[in-house]
């Protein structure tokens, strides 16, 4: 957890080399380099190379989950979808989003903190016991706000099946076919929700 404004300053500088340059399989110094720091102040601020990854994506995270509330809002206050639920609607929205080539490198990253982090890597403590729950809350509130059941188990499908299908992006899936897959799931979605 950043619990410092400089830690966060840091963290907002790696972030930005991140989108810019790609930090997976670069050394921590020459992540260090690229954001004008040293290696020992990362080490201090996040305490290794995966505990400045989870830090990473623990905020890219963060910024996903606010824009879907952001999406959620949009949705909320606009007229009816042309076709299916607002609830599809959103979903397709935040997919057209996390799908995107250009955010292809910070999923990236995600699945590789993961990975690392099953095997307790230093610094990625807390990781797993908060790479769902978040996206859960944010969820909930969301399906709140616009009138809809909440069931934290077809919220947690949801987020599952999202984040499989990004996995089969990296894995070089036909991005047609990735997105094709999605809308299926969202129109199986929207048909038990509204019964049809």
């Amino acid at each position: 957890m950043i619990v410092s404004a400089s830690s966060r300053e840091l963290l907002d500088r790696v972030v930005a080399y991140a989108a810019a340059e790609g930090i997976t399989g670069r050394s921590l110094r020459e992540i260090a380099t690229g954001v004008g720091t040293s290696h020992r102040m990362l080490l201090y601020h996040f305490g290794s190379r995966e505990g400045l990854l989870a830090a990473v994506v623990g905020l890219i995270e963060q910024q996903q989950r606010d824009l879907l509330g952001e999406l959620a809002d949009r949705v909320a206050n606009s007229g009816p979808p042309a076709e299916g639920t607002k609830a599809g609607e959103l979903m397709l929205l935040l997919w057209a989003r996390v799908s995107d080539p250009e955010l292809r490198p910070y999923v990236r990253l995600f699945f590789e903190v993961v990975g690392v982090a099953v095997h307790d890597a230093p610094g990625t403590g807390g990781f797993l016991a908060n790479l769902t729950g978040p996206w859960l809350d944010e969820s909930e509130a969301v399906a709140r706000r616009l009138g809809l059941p909440v069931d934290r188990d077809e919220l947690r499908l949801g987020i599952a099946t999202c984040r499989g299908l990004l996995l089969e992006l990296l894995a070089g899936a036909d991005p047609q076919a990735t997105d094709a897959s999605y809308r299926l799931f969202v129109r199986m979605w929207e048909a038990r929700l509204t019964g049809a």
